[in-house]
């Protein structure tokens, strides 16, 4: 019997919209028409799948579920192909109306990191490695 392997990451939401709408910024192919779906998912690069549920999705099979308060739990990582890109991608997610959580800033591990908040207040990292 092989080991279970990781398939999907699932994120829960309070406005789908919003949410698929920040994801497409960083550039994921999302189904159209999508916004109003409960659940949606998508194939990323390399076979990984990521998935959206709204609040409500969750609550019909789990009614005891509350939203997470107090911190992330886990987040996500985007790489990006330059230290300018993660500057010029943290600027248009903050001027679309996003919240910036950490400005871009040369970090001690050889990298440049910027982190802004999804919708929901998930931090969502940004990344390159330092030329």
């Amino acid at each position: 019997m092989n080991a279970p392997r990781l398939d999907l990451v699932g994120l829960v939401v309070a406005d789908m919209a919003a949410s698929l709408a920040f994801y497409r910024r960083l550039g994921l192919d999302l189904p159209a028409g999508a916004e109003n779906a409960p659940h949606v998912e998508a194939v990323l690069p390399g076979g990984l799948r990521i998935a959206w549920d709204t609040e409500e999705v969750v609550r019909s099979f789990d009614p005891q579920w509350t939203r997470p308060g107090g911190g992330d739990r886990m987040g996500l990582a985007f790489r990006c192909d330059s230290p300018a890109q993660v500057d010029a991608v943290y600027e248009e997610l903050v001027a679309a109306g996003h919240r910036g959580h950490l400005k871009p800033w040369d970090a001690e591990w050889g990298q440049r990191y910027a982190v802004v908040l999804d919708p929901d207040g998930c931090g969502v990292s940004l990344f390159a490695d330092a030329t």
